[in-house]
């Protein structure tokens, strides 16, 4: 006969590792997508905790006396969950920032596309780069380091044992925001250069045959020549997945670290 009865203790730390995973996974890139549904992505949660509870770190129950010290904990947990998962996700965005700028100088900033996955309003080139890099950070295995991540954040920062050192966390968001705009325009940069070029050239124009419309005609070799130098630096992709899993990894680390 086979007996399902376990200790109390047990099913409260498997909930507590549950939130923890369960934040995560609502903040988290690739897991939190919009359209996946919450019964999926609850799934996923249950699941996962359950392999980290089985096989992960030693248990260290944490120390509680009342309903409410337990429902601190259950706030630490998710603290840790969504920290994490929002420090990985806020790297992905910056493609977005740099779609944003390439379709402010090739002249397409105001066509904007419903984007599924943030339910905003997203500019053209913004969602097919977001598309292309998420794609490739998948096949490269990226979701598995998050998890992996997750898993070490168990040994690091042990079940209600979370020290929130705001300074630390404070630094890790000035340099985030600083590499932020310096990845962005690295990203934007051949198009940025390109249409700089044109502008200048459109201006000699200018001068020597007034009689020409440089408006009508400098709109359309904009977006002609910012159209095809996104074509040619479509290569650049790997490159940039490099670029935000390096990121993404970094803020992971320090986000960990100010929170040890």
């Amino acid at each position: 006969m086979v007996d399902l009865s376990f200790p109390l203790s047990e099913l409260e730390y498997f909930l507590l590792v549950f939130m923890r995973i369960a934040s995560f996974v609502f903040a988290a890139p690739f897991f939190s997508t919009r359209g996946v549904p919450n019964q999926t992505k609850i799934g996923l949660s249950v699941f996962v905790a359950y392999i980290m509870y089985q096989f992960g770190p030693e248990h260290i129950y944490p120390e509680y006396n009342t309903v409410l010290g337990y429902g601190i904990i259950v706030l630490k947990e998710v603290s840790v969950g969504l920290l994490i998962g929002l420090a990985a996700q806020l790297c992905t965005s910056i493609v977005l920032f740099a779609g944003r700028i390439i379709d402010m100088e090739v002249g397409l900033s105001m066509a904007n596309v419903f984007d599924p996955t943030t339910n905003e309003q997203s500019s053209i080139t913004g969602v097919l780069l977001q598309y292309g890099v998420m794609l490739i950070l998948y096949t490269t295995g990226l979701h598995r380091y998050l998890l992996k991540a997750l898993m070490e954040t168990f040994t690091l920062i042990p079940i209600a044992g979370i020290h929130i050192d705001t300074d630390k966390l404070l630094m890790t968001l000035i340099t985030f925001l600083s590499n932020y705009i310096i990845i962005g325009f690295r990203i934007c940069l051949p198009v940025f250069a390109s249409i700089t070029l044109m502008n200048i050239v459109l201006g000699l124009l200018a001068k020597l045959a007034p009689q020409m419309n440089m408006f009508s005609v400098g709109i359309q070799l904009k977006l002609l020549a910012g159209l095809s130098v996104i074509v040619i630096t479509v290569t650049m992709l790997p490159d940039i997945c490099n670029f935000i899993s390096t990121q993404i990894q970094q803020m992971v680390v320090s986000v960990v670290e100010g929170m040890m």
